[in-house]
């Protein structure tokens, strides 16, 4: 009986922690795998440092400082690589991982971004942009390198 009483205990333990890790992953679209020097994150208007492993949401922004570079993962397997001096908005960003169909608007406000479209870009045309102050790129399933001189 004790035994029984114990394997029910640590199946409910193991329930809340999978469910609250879900629930922590329930709104993220990607993580920062790697950075170096000054990066933060803006979130609902506050701005923390960013560190390895930090998840992303839509509509977060990303700012590299004079010696700042982050590289980020999303969850449809796009990549992106910031370098120095740069702000960067996620603006928006949907995806069904079972069709692999969603959106990603990303706004360059100033700065680099070099970009290897994953899922969504490879799910229908202009499904995937890349906004400049002068232009909006569509992204076909590509790489390429965006420079935004302020």
């Amino acid at each position: 009986m004790e035994n029984w009483r114990l394997a029910v205990g640590a199946w409910t333990v193991l329930v809340a922690v999978l469910t609250l890790g879900q629930a922590a992953w329930a709104e993220a679209i990607g993580q920062i795998k790697l950075l170096s020097g000054d990066v933060a994150i803006v979130r609902n208007n506050v701005r923390s440092s960013a560190q390895p492993g930090d998840l992303l949401e839509k509509a977060d922004t990303l700012l590299t400082g004079t010696d700042g570079r982050v590289g980020i993962t999303f969850i449809d397997n796009s990549r992106f690589s910031m370098g120095p001096n740069s702000r960067i908005a996620l603006e928006k960003f949907t995806f069904n991982p079972t069709t692999h169909e969603g959106e990603f608007l990303t706004r360059v406000e100033h700065g680099t971004l070099a970009v290897i479209s994953g899922h969504i870009a490879h799910s229908a045309q202009d499904a995937m942009q890349v906004q400049t102050p002068t232009t909006i790129l569509g992204v076909r399933g590509t790489r390429f390198l965006v420079q935004v001189e302020k």
